[in-house]
């Protein structure tokens, strides 16, 4: 992509996007296009007359709609100074979203606690319901079918998602599966290329779009593993390396960078897949969740 020099002031003054307004995020982009590459300048010009949908989007689908690729797009966002596609929507939000909303989606600053209750509660209703709607049977069959014939199953998630890879992990070791759950980023980038035709690989990612789970995801496909992805309706880097993808419907922004409605229809789907799981092999399944019963009832007074 031919991108011409800039000046060091230039470069200064784009070194961290989340100073100053917002405002002059959108005036930096437009003084930089004729400067800028026939890929980068599409983008860019997307940005301006879009902010707000921008601020909604994945990086797929930033590209699907410029028509470049995600490279293009990541590499336009360096070209500003950002770290990379989420650094340039933080950006934006600025403009749109008001800060209660970094706490809760539908939160105002003045609200009272009965408010924040009925508006959490109806949200994460709203979000099971929406995640029932557009779970796919079909992919879901899918999934329970690969872990079945996998000898292990590997689970991967960062951040928030990690807690989700751990409960996941915890879940499957009750009905008697060899699982193991890679959350920290180095040793999934290792353990996934690691892997092969016998392994089921399940990765957790709101967003689709964090490095490490996409990294991880791939190195395991690459590796010959069966891949599976819970991650939120639409289009997202990391759906392109998994044979199953499980969508959950969050309507957060995804410029926070820890969702929290989205967990819940998450862990809406770990306990779908493991009851499918445990009818699958039913006679087995119970036994082994009478076995850790009995265990467990040890740690109990």
């Amino acid at each position: 992509m031919a991108t011409s020099k800039r000046s060091p002031r230039t470069q200064s003054s784009a070194a961290d996007p989340q100073r100053g307004s917002p405002q002059a995020m959108l005036a930096r982009i437009q003084s930089l296009l004729p400067s800028m590459g026939a890929a980068s300048q599409r983008i860019g010009e997307f940005v301006i007359r879009h902010p707000a949908d921008v601020v909604h989007m994945s990086v797929s689908e930033v590209a699907e709609r410029t028509q470049c690729s995600e490279g293009s797009v990541v590499g336009f966002c360096k070209l500003l100074g950002a770290t990379g596609f989420q650094q340039l929507k933080i950006a934006l939000a600025q403009q749109i979203v008001q800060p209660v909303q970094y706490i809760h989606e539908d939160l105002a600053a003045k609200d009272r606690p009965e408010q924040v209750v009925s508006k959490i509660f109806h949200s994460n209703i709203q979000t099971l319901q929406e995640t029932e709607s557009v779970l796919d049977v079909a992919a879901l069959k899918a999934a329970v079918d690969l872990i079945r014939r996998a000898r292990r199953v590997e689970i991967y998630g960062i951040g928030s998602s990690a807690v989700i890879a751990h409960d996941a992990h915890y879940r499957m070791l009750r009905i008697g599966l060899h699982a193991t759950a890679v959350t920290d980023s180095h040793v999934q980038a290792i353990s996934a290329s690691l892997t092969g035709p016998d392994v089921a690989v399940l990765t957790i990612s709101h967003s689709g779009s964090t490095h490490e789970t996409v990294l991880a995801t791939r190195l395991a496909k690459e590796a010959g593993a069966r891949t599976i992805c819970i991650t939120n309706f639409g289009k997202s880097p990391i759906q392109e390396h998994a044979d199953v993808v499980l969508h959950t419907m969050s309507r957060e922004t995804r410029f926070r960078t820890e969702a929290m409605t989205s967990r819940l229809a998450q862990l809406a789907i770990i306990d779908t897949l493991i009851a499918c799981l445990a009818l699958s092999d039913y006679d087995k399944a119970v036994s082994t969740l009478r076995s850790t019963f009995d265990v467990l009832s040890n740690k109990r007074y």
